[in-house]
């Protein structure tokens, strides 16, 4: 079901993204906690990430547990595998826990999942432009393929450890 208000489009799945928080900016974590999951990918297209995310958001609910800034980051280890980071303000019993520490490097953009190539390069060279070493690069795509499509935008931020 969707609401129509004059800022609020809500799909019942995914929230609208925000970008203001994200573009341009810099965060430092220190052990930001985050449910952690592996999953296979086929050429970085992840494998059972649905059946990841209902099981883990139902754990999340269960625990009370909140997202609030709406993150989830996959850091790709090959081309094959991938580790998915969904952040949350408190431990979720049943769920594999880790925590992040560092400073990122944010940035968004906005289109389709092939210009990454093209998001990789803008990344790299936006940390370099600030004399930073880039350490590693992880993306959060904002809503799923259904919610982007309904929201007719299709955001990702890029994070860049640094």
């Amino acid at each position: 079901m969707f609401m129509v208000a004059k800022k609020l489009f809500t799909t019942g799945c995914c929230p609208r993204f925000n970008p203001a928080p994200w573009q341009n900016k810099t965060h430092t974590w220190k052990n930001k906690l985050f449910v952690k999951g592996t999953l296979f990918s086929i050429f970085y297209m992840p494998l059972g990430m649905n059946q990841f995310m209902m099981k883990n958001m139902e754990l999340m609910n269960k625990a009370r547990a909140k997202n609030p800034e709406s993150i989830c980051i996959m850091d790709y280890s090959s081309p094959f595998a991938l580790n998915l980071y969904v952040a949350t303000d408190k431990t979720v019993p049943g769920a594999q826990m880790t925590k992040m520490s560092g400073t990122y490097l944010t940035r968004v953009y906005e289109g389709d999942y092939k210009e990454t190539g093209k998001w990789v390069k803008d990344m790299q060279s936006y940390v370099k432009g600030k004399g930073l070493a880039l350490k590693k690069l992880m993306f959060s795509y904002t809503t799923c393929p259904a919610c982007a499509k309904a929201y007719g935008k299709n955001y990702v931020v890029a994070f860049a450890k640094v």
